[in-house]
């Protein structure tokens, strides 16, 4: 095992965009990234999650509405046919960084529920392999996935007649939800320049948009302690920028949405409360509650 996590290292993971239309920006010598950082196998590998809790306002209905947020980032092994989580030991399976994104606020009496979940492969330069959202409200529930095959596979479930279930096969653009993690194994590969993005699932399905690549500005920038990615689509008049610590393991600290709509610019912000590392799975019990306690929430 040791070995093949020595491997491991040796790899990238890139986002797959077009170099023809993206450029690379030089970030100081502090800088350092995944590809030879000696803590990236105790970190990632040690059979606990990272679990950051965020305090949240989110935009939703031309207000503000407080809310948590949770980033649950761990590594597993993983089937690339099945597309899912191995049950057990195989040599078919593929260790992938998992990111479960998940919202909870309430807009006015009744609440949302959000989570999103991103599988990028870890030791080689493929693309994200799968992603899934889902949103739970008292008007009804709306699902999406998303299967790295020959090409982007979508299905598309929602309760809205606008929205009706459909399925969708898209070219394989960069994904704005793999970004993320991408961001986590190596900030120095996250795609820079005039790009075309397929925009966040929740963000589409929220906001009814076509789910399709959107043409988008992307930017890395650094200061003394942070990095800062931004992606700005001028058609859909959407900037998100995220602010993560320069130097390993490159935590998200927080990240904020704003969305023009009628000329008025309404901003979804995030910040960390806190950052712990929990086997979380199996602590379920009636009395496993201290360290939810500690994450605020």
């Amino acid at each position: 095992m040791k070995f093949i996590y020595y491997i491991s290292i040796c790899f990238l993971f890139l986002c797959g965009n077009n170099t023809n239309s993206s450029k690379k920006i030089k970030l100081s010598n502090t800088f350092k990234s995944r590809v030879n950082h000696p803590k990236f196998n105790t970190y990632w590998h040690a059979g606990k999650a990272e679990i950051t809790s965020y305090q949240l306002t989110q935009s939703r209905y031309g207000e503000i509405h407080k809310g948590t947020a949770v980033n649950i980032f761990v590594t597993e092994d993983f089937l690339p046919i099945k597309q899912v989580k191995a049950d057990n030991k195989n040599k078919s399976n593929i260790a992938v960084l998992k990111l479960n994104s998940t919202k909870k606020f309430v807009t006015g009496i009744y609440p949302y529920s959000i989570m999103t979940s991103t599988f990028s492969p870890i030791i080689n330069s493929k693309k994200a392999i799968k992603i899934s959202f889902s949103a739970q409200e008292w008007c009804g529930n709306t699902f999406i996935q998303l299967n790295n095959r020959e090409k982007f596979d979508v299905d598309f479930y929602s309760y809205f007649e606008s929205n009706a279930d459909k399925k969708i096969i898209l070219k394989k653009d960069i994904l704005e939800n793999e970004l993320w993690n991408i961001l986590r194994m190596n900030p120095k590969k996250l795609p820079v320049g005039n790009l075309n993005i397929i925009p966040s699932f929740e963000f589409l399905a929220l906001n009814h948009q076509k789910i399709k690549a959107y043409k988008a500005e992307t930017t890395l920038e650094e200061d003394t302690h942070y990095l800062k990615y931004s992606i700005y689509y001028p058609s859909l008049e959407r900037k998100l920028i995220i602010k993560a610590t320069k130097e390993f393991p490159f935590t998200i600290e927080s990240w904020e949405e704003t969305i023009s709509k009628g000329g008025k610019k309404l901003t979804t912000k995030a910040i960390k409360i806190i950052t712990i590392q929990s086997k979380y799975w199996n602590k379920n019990g009636a009395t496993d509650t201290e360290e939810r306690k500690e994450l605020g929430l």
